[in-house]
């Protein structure tokens, strides 16, 4: 028993460990609330850029990608590429606002299915 004195009794080393492993164990689920909340964070925001894109999309429809600075048949390709960058950027520089609807939406389904 590595950590605690050899002159404790059994019966006080066990709830010595028996302590330090309820601390661990708080600790774990501290750490997994966390991730748990960074997770549904990181989905919310996700779903906005998504959305935030597509309400993007008919902003590009008229573009023409002709011309003397145009890129041609490559700039209509990646264009798609392009409105997604843009609603990532666009979310996560504080977006709309609905990534906290959103993310307490998800809590409020989760809730309701444990």
């Amino acid at each position: 028993m590595s950590g605690f004195s050899n002159n404790l009794s059994p019966d006080t080393n066990l709830a010595l460990m028996q302590a330090s492993q309820a601390e661990v164990g708080k600790a774990s689920k501290a750490l997994s609330a966390q991730k748990d909340k960074a997770k549904l964070n990181e989905a919310a925001q996700e779903f906005e850029a998504v959305f935030i894109a597509e309400m993007m999309k008919p902003m590009f429809e008229g573009i023409s990608t002709d011309g003397e600075f145009g890129g041609g048949k490559g700039e209509e390709v990646f264009r798609s590429l392009l409105i997604q960058e843009y609603g990532k950027i666009i979310s996560q520089s504080g977006g709309m606002g609905f990534s906290d609807q959103i993310r307490e939406e998800m809590i409020r389904m989760q809730e309701q299915a444990g």
